[in-house]
């Protein structure tokens, strides 16, 4: 039998291994856009440590390995904002991208009073946009990215939430 995947907070013990998949998984945005300048292939491991200090980030683990993560933080008007999901490639597509969507939703309305989620995504990641889309978070607007993608701005109160659990 193998072992579980496990949905915990992040410590900075977890930081270079968050900061060597958040690289890996992002190549496939980046050559996407054909754009190797977006924001979490140029982010710094100091930036990085500031935000799992300062931060909800919240990492998903196989054994010791940290396989998945999402940040979140809310904004002075209470709104959750979620940034920075990303699942290892051969991980992807088994719901793990929605277990930790949930953990920081459920973080940031326990911790953090958020009443809203926000989050953004290329307007080519068609299949980040579905697992949004199926997370109830809906379309409120589109911004370019200082990178110069174009970001598709999504949105979902916090009461819409489904309080369903899985095993």
């Amino acid at each position: 039998m193998g072992m579980s995947v496990t949905i915990s907070a992040a410590t900075a013990r977890d930081v270079e291994q968050i900061f060597r998949l958040q690289y890996l998984c992002f190549q496939r945005e980046a050559e996407l856009y054909d754009n190797y300048r977006i924001d979490p292939l140029v982010q710094t491991l100091d930036s990085l440590r500031a935000e799992v200090a300062d931060d909800l980030v919240f990492v998903a683990r196989l054994g010791d390995e940290v396989v998945g993560s999402v940040r979140g933080f809310t904004d002075p008007d209470g709104t959750g904002l979620i940034g920075k999901l990303c699942v290892h490639p051969r991980l992807q597509g088994h719901g793990l991208g929605a277990r930790l969507l949930l953990a920081a939703e459920s973080a940031l309305t326990a911790e953090r009073a958020a009443t809203r989620y926000r989050l953004h995504s290329g307007h080519r990641s068609e299949s980040n946009l579905r697992l949004y889309r199926k997370a109830g978070y809906a379309r409120v607007g589109a911004v370019t990215g200082a990178d110069g993608v174009q970001l598709i701005l999504l949105e979902k109160e916090a009461t819409d939430r489904d309080f369903v659990t899985s095993a």
